[in-house]
């Protein structure tokens, strides 16, 4: 371990030392390696997760490169406190053109967690600005929406967020309803679900500010996976009884489901969305909180203690806007990839299909993930280590969670490259 660093996710005491890598290009990290390394790590391996979900087109892509050296050449930073620039203002006119209508005003931040805790702050001064004060949140169990302190409380509550419990704001969860591959019996787990929010909503329709979901896919939990007629009817009674609906859509946005947005997958319209990760193609840190008009307009008065107190040094960096406007771009490009994407996952799945160490396969537009079957199932099963530390070695980038094993590449990953990977997963699942 470099003696001046903490590593995020990471016991030092106990933890490997980590790879260096010196360069990438497409799917492909060079690791920097010794003589004493090379009959154990390769050279290069392949990005099977695009770094935590970030990378839509690859490492290095020369197009936002380009766009980030011709921004920094003009206009590095400025506060955008009453200022502007032409990069955040494009990047957010092309942004609400591939959301839902009515989500239209772009609140800039840097990374998801934040986009979470702007999400939330809307929702509950929505309220308050309006003389009508809502102190809780309806939030979904197995949830993950970041590390800072209003995404922990609603997230559930887990080994990330255990040493903080006395700190968190309470939170009334409900069942994720994940679907299986019995429509009769999703279905109805959806609506046991459905019953239990309206309940709520119904008996007490002055008390929840909002609800908040991670759409079609809830990522760090295990890529547990949902549905569509699902998410139609949680926005139905959303409406229905006047509460704000959020959706996370921080890994799922950019065509990670198969669309450009779940909401869009969906044709659901929630009344605010938070996005990172993908936005800037992984290059630069960025996020955004949209919320509808009707939202902004509470906000909008001459009342001082009516504004939203709440900002970042790097809110709307002219960087990482200027590398948002090429990533949407080469996404727009890339529309028929990340499309086409569930079905090559699709195919090298069906070999796996009666796998006896495997269990619950599954795929939504580019996410594949598999249960690997175990006694000990969880974040904590060191099913995790030997599988990262075997992928390593023939290659791979992978990174599971607990016994669940996902991908999530690049957009630009191509047939052979993910046959190798399907072949390094063969190889691992007959070793272990």
């Amino acid at each position: 371990m470099h003696p001046n660093i903490w590593y995020p996710y990471t016991q030092a005491k106990t933890a490997p030392e980590p790879l260096k890598v010196k360069s990438a290009q497409g799917v492909w990290l060079e690791l920097e390696t010794d003589a004493a390394d090379s009959e154990r790590i390769p050279d290069r391996i392949l990005d099977c997760i695009s770094s935590w979900w970030v990378n839509l087109h690859g490492h290095a892509h020369p197009a936002i490169a380009a766009a980030i050296a011709q921004q920094a050449s003009h206009l590095e930073h400025v506060i955008f406190a009453g200022f502007t620039h032409d990069p955040a203002e494009q990047l957010a006119a092309k942004l609400v053109r591939q959301l839902p209508a009515n989500l239209t005003r772009v609140f800039y931040s840097d990374n998801g967690s934040t986009a979470v805790e702007v999400a939330l702050k809307m929702a509950y001064q929505y309220w308050s600005n309006q003389g009508q004060p809502r102190s809780t949140f309806l939030a979904f169990e197995g949830a993950y929406h970041g590390d800072t302190f209003g995404a922990m409380a609603v997230g559930a509550r887990s080994l990330f967020s255990s040493a903080f419990a006395p700190l968190l704001f309470d939170v009334e969860f409900v069942p994720y309803p994940i679907a299986s591959t019995d429509e009769e019996t999703t279905a109805a787990t959806e609506q046991a679900v459905l019953n239990a929010i309206a309940q709520k909503l119904e008996q007490h329709p002055d008390r929840y500010a909002g609800i908040i979901i991670e759409p079609l896919v809830q990522g760090s939990y295990g890529m547990r996976m949902g549905r569509v007629p699902f998410l139609q009817q949680l926005q139905e009674l959303a409406h229905t009884h006047q509460t704000l609906l959020i959706f996370d859509e921080v890994m799922t946005g950019f065509g990670r489901t198969g669309d450009w947005f779940a909401c869009r997958k969906a044709g659901v319209t929630p009344d605010i969305i938070c996005l990172s990760k993908g936005l800037t193609g992984g290059f630069l840190p960025l996020a955004v909180t949209v919320c509808s008009e009707p939202i902004y307009s509470v906000f909008y008065s001459e009342e001082p203690l009516h504004t939203l107190y709440h900002g970042h040094s790097y809110a709307g960096n002219p960087l990482g806007c200027a590398a948002g406007l090429a990533s949407l771009e080469l996404t727009a490009a890339s529309e028929p990839v990340f499309r086409a994407m569930e079905a090559r996952h699709t195919a090298h799945l069906a070999d796996f299909a009666d796998h006896p160490k495997l269990t619950n396969i599954r795929v939504t537009g580019t996410i594949a993930a598999m249960d690997i079957v175990t006694n000990a199932p969880g974040y904590l099963n060191q099913l995790s280590l030997t599988i990262r530390k075997r992928a390593i070695s023939l290659g791979l980038l992978l990174r599971p969670l607990g016994n669940v094993l996902y991908l999530m590449p690049p957009y630009c990953i191509t047939d052979e490259e993910l046959a190798f990977v399907y072949q390094g997963i063969r190889t691992i699942l007959a070793e272990i």
